[in-house]
């Protein structure tokens, strides 16, 4: 799970480790859960020694806490990039809103295993980390909040949408059909599986025909 920009030096060296650390938890834990999964593995599985991992993070509640916020924010980042090139172009709010479901399908076929754990962590209420992961989560919605209120206010949509239902609509959406894509249709496309996304949107968010 790479960020956009790496920095350089000593910091560019604890970044590539903490990434390395990220994909082994993210994998370990997809496959046999939190509960099951320790310390040991996550550095075996990532190359390195044990105190390596408590050297960048205090804890493996901590490792995962950080591994649900950086996800999020690099999907977060994904769409808000989507939005804004869009704009650039010339295109339209809902030409934004579908730029960013592809951004999101791009996002969770590269990261399934991320996906997979974030959707199920949402529906959990006793972990330490849950008030981290509704803020970022909301980090996420916001962007999606932003172009529907430009499209509400720049008459390409309607006054009356609920907006922040709307953009949790939105992103669950892109979230459930992306996993159940990967899931039980994977010879599906990505065009395949946007164009029929895009098609909802046009037609339940934007009343086109």
């Amino acid at each position: 799970m790479e960020r956009s920009s790496t920095p350089s030096g000593g910091s560019s060296r604890r970044e590539a480790t903490r990434q390395k650390l990220y994909e082994a938890a993210v994998t370990l834990i997809a496959e046999q859960g939190f509960s099951a999964t320790t310390v040991d593995e996550i550095a075996e599985r990532a190359g390195v020694a044990k105190g390596t991992v408590y050297y960048n993070f205090a804890s493996k509640s901590v490792l995962f806490e950080e591994l649900l916020r950086h996800g999020v924010e690099l999907l977060t980042a994904s769409l808000r990039e989507a939005a804004e090139r869009t704009d650039r172009e010339g295109g339209t709010k809902v030409d934004a809103l579908d730029a960013m479901i592809r951004a999101g399908l791009l996002f969770i076929s590269r990261y399934p295993a991320f996906t997979q754990l974030y959707v199920a962590e949402l529906w959990r209420t006793n972990r330490t980390w849950q008030s981290t992961l509704m803020v970022v989560r909301q980090q996420a919605v916001a962007v999606v909040e932003d172009v529907l209120r430009e499209a509400v206010a720049g008459g390409e949509l309607s006054d009356e949408i609920d907006i922040q239902l709307t953009a949790a609509a939105l992103v669950g959406m892109v979230l459930v059909a992306a996993l159940d894509w990967q899931s039980f249709q994977p010879e599906r496309s990505l065009d395949d599986v946007h164009s029929a996304l895009s098609r909802l949107l046009q037609g339940r968010v934007s009343g086109n025909r």
